[in-house]
């Protein structure tokens, strides 16, 4: 008698609740949602991003912080080194304001020349202040490489997605027109561009869109031809949709992934490509900054007074690495195939 009823304890129906079975345990998350949480994953994406946006702040708010001109001269104040108020007395930091000869003795600049001022960054020849205008040429440099990210992007996209969609004779002609692009080297587009205009941000700028756009078209296009194919683009075609309202509605948001990473790779080739330009005289010219010009500066002084080219040579290499860091991690978290 025991035994039998331990069996049927033991094989009695649980109760299950027809609600609770059909609740949801976790939250439902959207495409971008979960490529968010996946990004959050990808620490050398997240601490390239805080760094990029310490970086793109300094731009904006740094040429006004210490209260030099970006063009304010003092000859007397040249060729000053780094010193920071609270730190020039910490001899393992280079904020102390010495500087060292070809013989190798180590004097104090700023005693020499008897200056009581503090310049966070130092002062080129002329006696501006590098911290002025390394921030300025920062915000010049970020400038142009968004400005032309962006103009490839739209044009890039609109081409492509046209050319894959339509396809046939049009895509042909559309594609012989690219590969004339892509055989003119930008340099010779830029030499170009400044024999007909004055060289500055707008002939860059020129120089950088009409060639730029050729590879995030050929992206696009490719995406496209893929795409078109699927069934919810011909049910859209037979419920009537036009050709524009479905590259809108229903190709577009399928390539945003793709375009979001070609454009975040495409930023910081802009940028070298425009400091490339102003270290060879090609790109802006004085009174205006950007890195390249004063990396081109710095150069020129470099065994006497290096801090003049390695300031901005940093803050180029942190803002190109931090891009291609955060692109890396933007490829992993929307690209469908390197989900786990």
């Amino acid at each position: 008698m025991a035994h039998e009823k331990i069996s049927k304890e033991l094989f009695k129906p649980a109760h299950i609740d027809s609600a609770k079975s059909e609740e949801i345990s976790k939250p439902s998350l959207n495409y971008w949602q979960d490529a968010w949480l996946r990004v959050r994953k990808n620490k050398g994406a997240i601490v390239s991003l805080i760094v990029l946006a310490i970086l793109t702040i300094m731009a904006l708010v740094g040429p006004h912080i210490n209260g030099y001109g970006i063009d304010e001269q003092n000859l007397k104040h040249s060729n000053l080194p780094p010193r920071i108020q609270g730190l020039e007395n910490i001899s393992w930091l280079p904020f102390d304001g010495d500087l060292t000869r070809k013989n190798g003795d180590v004097y104090n600049a700023y005693e020499q020349k008897n200056v009581d001022e503090y310049y966070w960054l130092g002062t080129d020849s002329l006696g501006r202040d590098l911290f002025t205008r390394v921030w300025k040429g920062t915000q010049v440099s970020l400038y142009i490489a968004v400005l032309a990210a962006v103009i490839d992007m739209v044009i890039g996209v609109l081409y492509g997605a046209i050319s894959g969609f339509v396809g046939g004779r049009t895509d042909n002609v559309m594609q012989r027109i690219t590969e004339i692009l892509v055989g003119i080297p930008n340099l010779v587009v830029v030499i170009l561009m400044i024999i007909v205009l004055d060289p500055g941000i707008l002939s860059i700028t020129i120089a950088l869109t009409i060639t730029g756009w050729v590879g995030m078209a050929r992206v696009v296009r490719a995406q496209v031809m893929k795409l078109k194919q699927q069934e919810y683009v011909l049910a859209a075609r037979t419920l009537g949709l036009s050709n524009g309202k479905i590259i809108w509605k229903h190709l577009l948001p399928n390539l945003a992934g793709v375009i979001i990473i070609n454009t975040m790779f495409t930023i910081p080739s802009a940028i070298f490509f425009e400091a490339f330009l102003s270290f060879i005289g090609l790109g802006l010219q004085p009174p205006l900054a950007s890195l390249g010009t004063l990396i081109d500066d710095g150069f020129k002084v470099l065994q006497l007074y290096p801090y003049q080219m390695i300031i901005p040579a940093i803050i180029i290499s942190l803002i190109m690495i931090c891009f291609n860091m955060i692109a890396d991690g933007l490829r992993d978290a929307l690209d469908p195939k390197m989900r786990d």
